[in-house]
């Protein structure tokens, strides 16, 4: 299992987690029955209903296989964990009571990036300069 498993946590849970891990494995397509061998002890019923709901959550598309289903991820690995982080950042967001509130949070954010990884802080200080210049241009078209 990957280690950044906690990235989808509040979304998917453990044999989603899976699930999408042998997808990826196998290229991002696979039958029940082809990815089943990853899980052992685990029924083939059990495997079909977490591909189903993954299908029913938009990660997955699906297509006729026999007479079952030939299963898609519908996105790369990384822009599903872009989507996943941008629902729980909007959400902790969201949740705090007022801007002053947000300093902290976005202190931590760039404290733990910059850790991580110092061309994802060029790249988020590039990111929060064109935000500005796209404020600006709003403001200018509403005058």
């Amino acid at each position: 299992m990957f280690g950044r498993d906690r990235t989808f946590g509040s979304r998917f849970g453990p044999l989603e987690v899976r699930v999408l891990e042998a997808l990826w494995s196998r290229g991002g397509t696979g039958t029940v029955r082809e990815i089943l061998d990853a899980f052992p002890g685990v029924a083939y019923t059990t495997v079909m209903t977490t591909l189903d709901r993954l299908f029913k959550k938009g990660v997955l598309t699906r297509m006729r296989s026999g007479r079952g289903f030939r299963y898609t991820l519908a996105a790369s690995r990384e822009d599903l964990e872009a989507s996943v982080a941008a629902k729980a950042l909007d959400a902790v967001v969201a949740s705090v009571s007022s801007p002053a509130a947000l300093r902290p949070l976005v202190a931590s954010f760039v404290d733990s990036v910059s850790v991580r990884d110092e061309l994802a802080l060029d790249q988020l200080e590039e990111a929060v300069r064109a935000r500005r210049r796209a404020l600006r241009r709003g403001e200018e078209n509403e005058r």
